[in-house]
């Protein structure tokens, strides 16, 4: 059976799909193929359960012609949006599509009605594949780094004792610390420290390594997101808000600290692991009447008051 596999984004919700890619493979012996963004292509193509990978950089119709050609027997939609829609409808082949529960999201959300299932994703994603006699393998998530893309933690950084990386970016900015909530964890910690980021937390880095000490090292902005999965599968635990990185942690099977603000473990992306291994900490601060205000953050606090983030505890 040949499938395409559709997740345009985000680096976490892709990584979150790996069982799949690994159930479909080894289960059924299908050859697997994945459709996404180009600039998130570096997460699925050294997955060794992928066959083949594509991506687009804004418009389907960019590999529509070359999809055909494939003749795929089946369409697994695990994004399923208007683009996938339009896909799946365009190559004319049976498809299933992952249920996003918009509904349930909707009403935790606006009116803190929690109906969302105590499920994972995972499995939301695996029920997705069921038909094709394909289940969890309960084996966690998948993540595969580049041999070149290995970081030696003592010649690069200068640190040769037991380290903790701690990853201080988010995609909006209310799933993020303030810096100065930031410079406060870090200084509870007796550990090196290397903070990760990408290149729009180089500044801050610098600033939150010069306040909170010399056992703190600024990385950010100066690895690739393979070099940065290497540093993270080096340390001795990963401190991370709800982010892409949270999930590469949990696939390299790393104890985790998980930092919450504007969202909640109850949408069912925390840190996910095979059975019989559940090595994490959710930080967050419980009974806000405001919380969870969005499915994927703000770039400010709607109530203007921070609460989520600011009255966050560190023991």
């Amino acid at each position: 059976m040949k499938i395409l596999v559709i997740r345009f984004s985000s680096i976490g919700d892709i990584v979150l799909t790996s069982p799949v890619l690994r159930c479909l493979k080894l289960q059924i012996n299908a050859e697997v193929h994945f459709l996404t963004k180009q600039q998130f292509l570096g997460i699925v193509s050294n997955n060794i359960y992928v066959d083949r990978c594509f991506g687009i950089k804004k418009d389907i119709d960019e590999v529509m012609h070359q999809l055909k050609l494939e003749q795929y027997d089946v369409v697994i939609d695990l994004h399923n949006n208007l683009r996938s829609r339009r896909l799946s409808f365009g190559l004319g082949i049976k498809t299933f599509r992952f249920d996003k529960l918009n509904l349930q999201k909707w009403l935790l959300v606006q009116l803190k009605i929690n109906r969302m299932p105590n499920v994972h994703i995972v499995d939301r994603y695996m029920d997705t594949v069921r038909t094709l006699g394909v289940k969890n393998d309960n084996q966690g998530l998948d993540f595969f780094i580049n041999p070149e893309s290995v970081v030696n933690i003592q010649a690069e950084l200068g640190i040769d004792a037991p380290f903790v990386a701690f990853v201080i970016g988010a995609a909006h900015s209310t799933k993020r610390l303030p810096e100065h909530k930031i410079v406060a964890f870090c200084k509870t910690i007796k550990h090196p420290i290397v903070l990760l980021g990408g290149p729009e937390e180089q500044a801050i880095g610098v600033r939150i390594a010069q306040a909170s000490g010399a056992h703190v090292t600024n990385t950010c902005g100066q690895f690739s997101l393979q070099q940065s999965a290497s540093v993270v599968q080096q340390s001795m635990r990963v401190i991370t808000h709800d982010t892409g990185m949270m999930h590469i942690a949990a696939a390299l099977r790393k104890p985790i600290v998980s930092i919450w603000g504007s969202t909640v473990p109850e949408f069912g992306m925390y840190p996910y692991y095979p059975v019989g291994l559940s090595d994490f900490q959710n930080l967050e601060v419980k009974n806000l009447s405001c919380r969870p205000c969005s499915k994927i953050g703000f770039q400010a606090c709607p109530q203007g008051h921070f609460k989520c983030m600011e009255d966050q505890v560190f023991d």
